[in-house]
């Protein structure tokens, strides 16, 4: 009886072991199979992208288009995602780096096991959308004009009718846009429903490993931690913009606000940050600045497109081509301070992307997470008012710094907390957007905005003013990531000040030709790329996990 046991143990061994070694055979075969038609797929996409969002053709919109319909297809392929979640079930891949693709891809097939036919129809109409906003030129008195210039008239004109007119002209893309950003939503939450989730923005979270309730209750945290404040300097900048435009404060309404959404804060101190940009080289800034911290991007600029073209989008962006080093940025510069921090911002994105540890597998080769990218965006996107900064950088005199010290801080502590408001109205809307598409939106949107921002609403808009925001159609439940990567910055900055610089001033720091930045950076935050779960590796890399506690010490509680 002990022979029989000891020979059944000894053959369950055997037979265990041979399926440990068939997992792994079939995971090197799953991976070499998979690479084979991704990688070849996602440079083609991701080229016809970028060359599409220049030129605005319809023949480069429906290449991207049907490239990503390609890869789709692959991610949607039954079969492969059966043995992915077999290769996870067992649970017999031990290399830690492995283990952590075998999760990456899993959430990545995951989401895509639905009729091809239905991803086909979102792809599509993704894209169509995209090429509304792409050519949508607003009509103000009669002249179409950019993105662009609009901002420039409701930043610069003192004139309400004007402003008026160029708010209302801008929000008609909402209207052109809606019905489809609406069918997107339904089809987005058809796919979501078929994979076991309530909706597409529970879903998006999720597999992107967010737990929902967590990021809910940040939110809910940072309205407490930001609302008395927001009370205050609101009313503050509503008696200036009030004076300033020869008004009433209760008469005030979004036009007045300086930009689009009221999601940039108005200029209300004294400082003119757009003088000390006008006849700055951006471009050369941008170079000079990452070069001398560490983070040399020559490579990146030489293959980026960065100024203004007939039919081109009119936003900005970084996209890695290919996670073999072949990243790339489109912006629109014009010679202002908005610029100047876009281009500061996207560049950040592109070191990100491009000192990603090239040994890594391919699908690794990411940032920890979409908001970990952004922070790093964030950081350097902030030095655009930094006086120190601009010392270093555009050389302005020792008076003029001490000028420019503390309303410039000022500008971007307002910044924060009108950036706060505003992401909170994204992320609500965009929840309770798919939790009921059927509803009336832009009730919904408004009743965020006033409850919110604190901004009154038209009585007679006739626009789909919610869906004149692009990222709700072309960048579905990520809006909140830009919040969530503000907190990182902020823990960041004090890390690096702390331990780098050695330092306890958190509001002045620029970084400007200090290479160990750069080293730290690209150590512990870029190098790692998805290796970790994200908050494991801000813990590795901080030494604690996501906290707000920095961005209110920063900007809250100074």
């Amino acid at each position: 009886m002990r022979k029989v046991n000891i020979l059944l143990i000894l053959t369950i061994a055997l037979i265990m072991g041979c399926k440990n070694t068939q997992q792994v055979d079939d995971y090197a075969t799953f991976i070499k199979e998979y690479e084979s038609k991704v990688i070849p797929l996602v440079k083609q996409s991701s080229l016809a992208y970028f060359e599409a969002s220049i030129s605005g053709k319809d023949e480069d919109y429906q290449k991207s288009a049907d490239m990503q319909i390609e890869i789709t297809k692959i991610f949607s392929n039954k079969a492969l995602f059966e043995k992915i979640k077999t290769i996870k079930e067992s649970e017999k891949i031990t290399n830690e780096v492995d283990k952590r693709r075998v999760e990456v891809l899993y959430n990545a097939f995951l989401s895509n096991q639905v009729d091809t036919n239905q991803l086909k129809e979102i792809i599509n109409l993704q894209t169509e959308v995209e090429k509304k906003f792409s050519t949508f030129r607003a009509d103000v008195a009669g002249k179409k004009l950019t993105d662009n210039e609009i901002e420039d008239i409701l930043r610069m004109s003192k004139d309400s009718k004007k402003l008026e007119e160029a708010w209302r002209s801008s929000k008609k893309v909402g209207t052109l846009v809606s019905d489809d950003v609406i069918k997107l939503a339904k089809k987005r939450n058809e796919i979501a429903k078929s994979l076991g989730y309530d909706n597409y923005h529970q879903m998006s979270l999720m597999l992107s490993e967010q737990n929902p309730k967590e990021i809910e209750k940040i939110f809910d945290e940072l309205d407490a931690l930001t609302k008395d404040t927001y009370i205050k300097v609101k009313s503050e900048m509503d008696a200036i913009l009030a004076k300033e435009l020869n008004i009433k404060p209760e008469q005030l309404m979004p036009w007045h606000y300086q930009n689009r959404f009221f999601q940039e804060a108005p200029k209300i101190y004294n400082v003119d940050l757009d003088k000390y940009y006008q006849k700055a080289n951006i471009e050369k800034i941008t170079k000079d600045y990452y070069n001398g911290i560490g983070l040399p991007i020559d490579d990146i600029l030489a293959k980026s497109d960065l100024y203004e073209k007939p039919n081109k989008y009119q936003h900005a962006y970084c996209i890695d081509i290919d996670n073999e080093g072949d990243v790339r940025v489109l912006c629109n510069i014009k010679p202002n301070f908005n610029w100047m921090g876009t281009m500061l911002h996207e560049f950040g994105h592109a070191a990100y992307d491009k000192y990603i540890d090239s040994t890594l597998p391919y699908d690794l080769r990411n940032p920890a997470h979409t908001f970990t990218t952004e922070a790093i965006a964030m950081i350097f996107g902030r030095l655009a008012s930094n006086s120190e900064w601009m010392k270093g950088m555009i050389n302005i005199s020792d008076k003029e710094v001490q000028e420019i010290k503390q309303p410039a801080f000022n500008s971007l502590k307002l910044q924060q907390i009108v950036f706060s408001r505003w992401s909170q109205v994204m992320f609500r809307f965009e929840k309770s957007l798919y939790e009921n598409p059927d509803q009336d939106l832009n009730r919904l949107w408004w009743d965020l905005v006033e409850k919110y921002q604190m901004i009154k609403r038209p009585s007679d808009t006739k626009e789909a003013d919610w869906a004149s925001k692009i990222h709700i159609a072309s960048s579905p439940c990520y809006y909140h990531n830009y919040l969530l990567g503000e907190l990182l910055a902020s823990q960041l900055n004090h890390y690096i000040t702390v331990n780098i610089i050695k330092s306890k001033d958190f509001n002045n720091q620029s970084f400007v030709g200090n290479k160990e930045v750069g080293k730290y950076l690209i150590e512990k935050v870029f190098k790692p790329g998805s290796k970790y779960q994200w908050n494991k590796m801000i813990e590795l890399a901080t030494g604690e996990k996501l906290t707000a506690k920095y961005y209110a010490e920063q900007f809250v509680n100074n």
